[in-house]
């Protein structure tokens, strides 16, 4: 298999879902959580749900950057462009984040900030260097598949001897939250595995989800973004339950092995260091769980160079978002769901970014529910 298509092929993926059902055990449940955006996306769009039995159960869990970026982060983005009049750039999704007081981004652009929407960091760079008279900040998030690019952005700056640029790092990383998610499994959580992420993965390797299997019993498989690649590794997953294994496994072998991107990883390390904790919207504070830019690289420390204190935010009252994040309640579960809070008008980040469980539930699930 080669092109894209065959990985969306309908005829195998009826006959992956017949296999599915001869080898689940009637007599229990499975329960499974996908830790990653883009197989929360592909499970709705591709109607991959629907193909599994009654006992087999698909979980959202927190795998989108977006949707677990805290308000208080934004708020600090938002000062940056209205208070500090710099230049702010960031990814498109980020600019619907909900804020502080009705605000977000898009809504703070309007108000007069230059805030700007790019494809890629090097465009922040690009742009500093063509506004020498202007400070220009790159608001950094995501997991470790976008750190890498903000520690090239970052000694690229460096080595040009840019003085107006800077970036607020607010990169987290995958497996404190998974841990996090563990260690908070209950009665109102039931987890039997997890389907481990693709493009994080691809930059870690297998290697770091191995502790979990072996601690909390609960197997990972590693999968790709396409339905056939989903069906696979629940397939993989549920014969591990069945054989009473808790290992982790890799479907996603054309891009991911044990060890992962170590080039990548370097330049990780080079650039940045554990913070000591981080705030994630839903999971709280978790320690050692995200990254800051470390001393050799001050000068591209917008927290630093701003004097930017961090003020943690409360979430909406009516918003369920911290609950579907950490799997406990279903987007169609949250009162504000599909009324109040749509793609166009978002109350909560979940319902930001096509990845976000809400987001991708009103899009392509939500017509089950009527």
């Amino acid at each position: 298999m080669k092109y894209i298509d065959e990985f969306r092929d309908g005829e195998i993926a009826q006959k992956l879902a017949t296999v599915i059902a001869r080898e689940v055990n009637p007599a229990r449940r499975y329960h499974f959580m996908e830790f990653c955006g883009g197989h929360t996306h592909a499970i709705s769009r591709y109607g991959v749900s629907d193909l599994l039995p009654d006992n087999v159960r698909m979980i959202h869990g927190p795998g989108c950057p977006v949707c677990v970026l805290p308000i208080g982060r934004v708020d600090q983005a938002i000062r940056l462009a209205l208070e500090h009049g710099v230049t702010l750039c960031t990814y498109g999704d980020c600019l619907r984040v909900p804020a502080s007081d009705g605000l977000s981004l898009l809504k703070a652009k309007a108000q007069g900030g230059d805030i700007r929407m790019i494809y890629s960091c090097a465009d922040a760079v690009a742009l500093a260097q063509q506004n020498p008279e202007k400070q220009v900040v790159f608001f950094a998030i995501g997991f470790e598949t976008t750190t890498p690019p903000t520690a090239v952005a970052i000694k690229q700056a460096v080595a040009l001897g840019l003085k107006n640029f800077s970036v607020l790092c607010c990169h987290v990383l995958t497996p404190p939250a998974i841990a996090s998610i563990m260690e908070g499994v209950d009665e109102q959580l039931q987890l039997d595995g997890f389907v481990g992420p693709a493009h994080v993965s691809t930059i870690i390797g297998s290697r770091p989800y191995e502790p979990f299997a072996a601690q909390y019993r609960k197997p990972v498989v590693i999968a790709g973004f396409e339905p056939l690649d989903v069906l696979l590794a629940i397939r993989m997953l549920i014969r591990q339950v069945n054989e009473g294994r808790a290992e982790v496994e890799n479907e996603f072998v054309r891009a991911v092995d044990r060890d992962g991107n170590r080039k990548a990883q370097a330049l990780m390390d080079e650039v940045f260091e554990l913070r000591e904790s981080f705030e994630w919207r839903g999971l709280g504070s978790l320690p050692h769980s995200a990254r800051r830019i470390r001393a050799e690289f001050a000068e591209c420390n917008a927290e630093r160079r701003f004097a930017l204190a961090y003020q943690p935010v409360a979430d909406h009252k009516g918003c369920d978002c911290g609950e579907i994040l950490r799997g406990v309640k279903r987007p169609q579960e949250c009162k504000l769901f599909g009324t109040v809070c749509t793609p166009e008008n978002p109350i909560g980040s979940c319902m930001v970014s096509s990845e976000g469980a809400c987001a991708a539930h009103y899009t392509y699930g939500r017509y089950k529910d009527v």
